[in-house]
């Protein structure tokens, strides 16, 4: 599996499995044991997806069949609004990992910056203690904007490693991607196929027929040549192990050029700037 490394050294796989919207039920479970069982070593959920203790049983099943040990795994969750405030973070993440089953987060990341930047700065520094603590091998942010940042970077002692935005052909996002390379923050992308609607793209759909795999890969590969870690959700045993099939392939400049061109600036989410949780 190929891996990004943060500016600390620590490393990450560029692909994993997303539980956005996946119910916490069995299906949830067989879909993180048969991800890790079939290559996966990265899973992404959230406090607020509700699903994590069926992650958890997922990922210890996954474990113990694949035989391997968790130190091999790299596994993501996510600080919710309500839980903002730097005397909630340890609380709200130990709630997390108790649900997981887990002892410790490989990335633990604030899911959105809030309106208010005092609390916004107040809770970083609570993600922080868990990092000096020794209590998480990463923080990071999601959904944090040019502007966030650069707030946040004014006042904290450590930068994220990582920021998980919105991210797909139609909402290339030059101008954040661009920050956060200076700033020596990996970009990762949340749900990169906009929930099945840009599989059905023509441009997409012929680059798929011009290197012979599927629009799904194809979007995979794109966020992979564009250096940002890509996190596709499906809980579908075949496409959970087809989006993963995207080693043995590129794109060409064109195709990528011919791809970045679809942008849009469309969102099928919720606007940073305006989001508080509600």
């Amino acid at each position: 599996m190929e891996t990004v490394e943060f500016y600390n050294g620590n490393k990450m796989p560029v692909v994993g499995l997303g539980t956005f919207r996946v119910e916490n039920n069995d299906d949830c479970k067989e879909a993180v044991k048969h991800a890790i069982i079939n290559g996966y070593r990265s899973i992404d959920t959230a406090m607020i997806y509700d699903n994590e203790s069926k992650v958890g049983e997922g990922i210890a099943e996954g474990l113990a069949e694949a035989g391997i040990a968790r130190n091999e795994l790299f596994i993501t969750s996510k600080l919710w609004l309500a839980d903002y405030g730097r005397e909630n973070v340890q609380a709200a993440y130990e709630t997390s990992l108790k649900k997981l089953g887990l002892d410790y987060l490989d990335l633990y990341l604030m899911h959105w910056p809030g309106l208010d930047e005092a609390v916004m700065i107040d809770t970083w520094q609570g993600m922080e203690d868990l990092y000096k603590d020794d209590k998480v091998k990463n923080i990071g942010v999601s959904n944090f904007t040019v502007s966030h940042l650069e707030a946040l970077l004014a006042q904290v002692s450590i930068k994220p490693v990582i920021n998980q935005v919105e991210f797909h052909p139609y909402l290339v996002q030059d101008e954040l991607r661009r920050y956060l390379e200076v700033q020596n923050i990996v970009a990762e992308s949340w749900s990169p196929l906009m929930n099945a609607q840009i599989l059905d793209d023509e441009v997409v759909k012929a680059v798929a027929e011009e290197v012979g795999k599927t629009p799904a890969q194809v979007i995979i590969r794109w966020n992979i040549e564009n250096n940002v870690v890509v996190i596709p959700k499906s809980i579908t045993p075949s496409r959970i192990d087809e989006n993963l099939d995207v080693f043995n392939f590129s794109l060409t400049t064109a195709q990528i050029e011919k791809l970045n061109a679809l942008n849009e600036d469309k969102r099928i989410g919720p606007n940073p700037d305006e989001f508080s949780g509600q």
